[in-house]
């Protein structure tokens, strides 16, 4: 199986992906897709469904080179045609595996920056959790 496929997979027994149209919507509106992958093979309406789901946030929207029945292998369905990544790492990690990687050159650079910006977020959180410690000691 393809290295971006089994991130898919990974990423479902992880709970770190959303599934199929309602689902997506949902994390879309929570602002908690990072990464919302479309089949190759879906219909116009579900293509523009997904890129609506996304528009006017910084979530990204993907047509991957997978039909609607191979992501569905990935993770144990007979078909999906829409899936979202929750987790930057995940997302940015499932694109890089992507085949024909300079059609995402502009994807995996915005994905590479959350991904850098939420590693320092949690440093800081880290460095203050210290300090706050610390200052409790005295």
């Amino acid at each position: 199986m393809d290295r971006a496929l089994n991130y898919l997979a990974l990423g479902r027994k992880a709970g770190l992906i959303e599934l199929g149209e309602e689902p997506v919507g949902a994390a879309a509106r929570a602002q908690k897709a990072r990464l919302v992958l479309v089949a190759q093979d879906a219909g116009d309406h579900t293509w523009r469904r997904a890129k609506s789901f996304v528009a006017g946030t910084n979530q990204l929207c993907l047509k991957v080179p997978y039909t609607k029945d191979e992501l569905g292998m990935a993770i144990g369905r007979t078909s999906l045609a829409m899936a979202a990544v929750t987790d930057a790492s995940l997302a940015l990690a499932l694109a890089k595996a992507l085949p024909e990687q300079e059609k995402y050159g502009e994807t995996i650079a915005v994905l590479t920056e959350k991904v850098q910006r939420q590693k320092q977020r949690k440093k800081e959180a880290a460095a203050h959790k210290k300090n706050v410690r610390v200052g409790k000691k005295k």
